[in-house]
């Protein structure tokens, strides 16, 4: 008999470290090693108001986290949002938002297949878009929530 109750009381001990273990493991993914908070945000749409509103709500983001050296902001554009962002037509407000965005530490990508297919190259676009990591955006948001970045559509 007291043979079982140690042995129930091993089991119930590897349990609880593993449960522990993974709990941290899990619980952890949404931060940098350096203990930024990891987000993602998503616009696709061509919707100027809606573009308006996810810069917005990254600048609120940021700030309400408490700065930029708190949060790795990733925002990823792609189809019918890119036209949006093109530099030589981008509405006055939204530029005016993105750049507050890129001056505060978010780091804008846009999709490279969008910009093939829409025969804009990175230079023709608001600077600050970097080509998303994988020519796919929806392979690249993917990849980000893998990651552990907490994803965002406005």
């Amino acid at each position: 008999m007291r043979s079982q109750h140690l042995l129930f009381k091993i089991l119930l001990m590897v349990a609880l470290l593993t449960i522990s273990t993974v709990a941290n493991a899990t619980g952890n993914n949404h931060r940098t090693e350096d203990g930024k908070l990891k987000v993602l945000y998503h616009v696709d749409g061509n919707d100027l108001g809606t573009a308006k509103y996810a810069m917005a709500l990254i600048k609120k983001h940021i700030e309400a986290e408490g700065g930029p050296d708190k949060i790795d902001i990733k925002l990823v554009v792609h189809g019918p949002a890119l036209p949006l962002f093109k530099k030589e037509t981008i509405d006055a407000e939204l530029l005016k938002r993105f750049r507050t965005i890129v001056n505060k530490g978010a780091k804008p990508e846009m999709c490279q297949v969008s910009m093939k297919l829409m025969d804009a190259p990175i230079e023709t676009l608001a600077p600050g878009f970097a080509p998303t990591e994988h020519p796919v955006a929806v392979k690249r948001i993917a990849d980000l929530q893998e990651q552990g970045y907490l994803y965002i559509k406005p």
